[in-house]
């Protein structure tokens, strides 16, 4: 019944296309009605909810198909490939795409820690995945329906962060639960260690450097990172480099210009590194029609 409702909402706000912000910070609605093969993505800590539709996500080789029965929570960020294989006019993708804020999600991940009767985090040194697809449950289906309810810019500047709050709790209690707490509560280091990866592309970031910021051996490092992100943190890099370098050329950025934004010093092995994970040359993915069309 909640499901329908969110159904009936979304379809009444998006007429064409494309993504629509709600006016509630990091909340957007889309419509996708044409297939767009899986293409270079890089995905941010997002909760991405299907109505509508089914839509994929590829991660090292691993298939992620997600529609109305589960929704993706992704923890950190991440480098994928996704697309829309199957939406079209008759069977339109319709969902909602949910930023998370590492601040609120941060400080409830605490709370609730220490908060009596808090949920324990599972003993054991494995580390949750980043990408995560998950069951809605009551609160999860409650809590976004009533976010999505707001639409007066008075009903959404006085209630708007009250109920994103509350919706992020619903996540982080429910299925994907134990990955969110252990990406934003006590002992978040992988997820802090991809945050700032991820904000150094253009540099060259060691292994050592990265382990020594979160206290860790570069063994237990290296375990603990690839458990999250099923890549080692030098395959980590050179995808987010390239993934990120792809949608900068989709976005119209020159070849050149996009290299350079994300480290590379010579055209050449940006060239060969690019082929080598697309199958294209960066001149030939520019000139595809079928460029990141796919924006969530």
């Amino acid at each position: 019944m909640i499901k329908q409702k969110l159904k009936q909402l979304v379809e009444s706000r998006l007429i064409e296309d494309g993504m629509v912000e709600t006016g509630i910070k990091g909340v957007s609605l889309f419509k996708v009605t044409t297939q767009i093969p899986c293409a270079p993505a890089v995905y941010e800590p997002t909760v991405i909810v299907i109505l509508s539709g089914r839509k994929e996500a590829i991660l090292e080789g691993d298939k992620f198909i997600y529609d109305s029965s589960q929704y993706m929570c992704c923890t950190v960020s991440l480098p994928v490939e996704a697309g829309t294989p199957e939406a079209s006019p008759e069977d339109p993708l319709l969902g909602v795409y949910i930023s998370l804020d590492t601040k609120v999600m941060t400080e409830l991940a605490i709370e609730m820690e220490n908060a009596n009767g808090a949920i324990k985090q599972p003993k054991g040194s494995t580390q949750p995945q980043g990408l995560n697809l998950a069951s809605w449950d009551d609160d999860f289906s409650g809590a976004l329906l009533r976010l999505l309810q707001l639409e007066s810019p008075m009903d959404i500047s006085v209630l708007g962060e009250s109920r994103l709050r509350e919706f992020y709790y619903a996540v982080l209690k429910g299925d994907a639960g134990i990955a969110a707490r252990r990406a934003f509560g006590v002992g978040n280091e992988i997820a802090r260690s991809i945050e700032y990866l991820s904000m150094n592309l253009g540099k060259n970031v060691t292994i050592d450097e990265l382990a020594s910021k979160v206290s860790m051996s570069r063994a237990v490092f290296h375990r603990k990172f690839k458990q999250a992100t099923r890549m080692s943190p030098i395959q980590f890099m050179k995808a987010m480099r390239l993934n990120s370098a792809a949608m900068k050329i989709a976005a119209g950025k020159n070849v050149s210009e996009a290299a350079m934004a994300v480290g590379y010093v010579s055209s050449s092995q940006f060239s060969r590194e690019f082929k080598r994970m697309y199958g294209q040359s960066p001149k030939q993915w520019s000139q595809s029609k079928e460029r990141l069309e796919n924006v969530v």
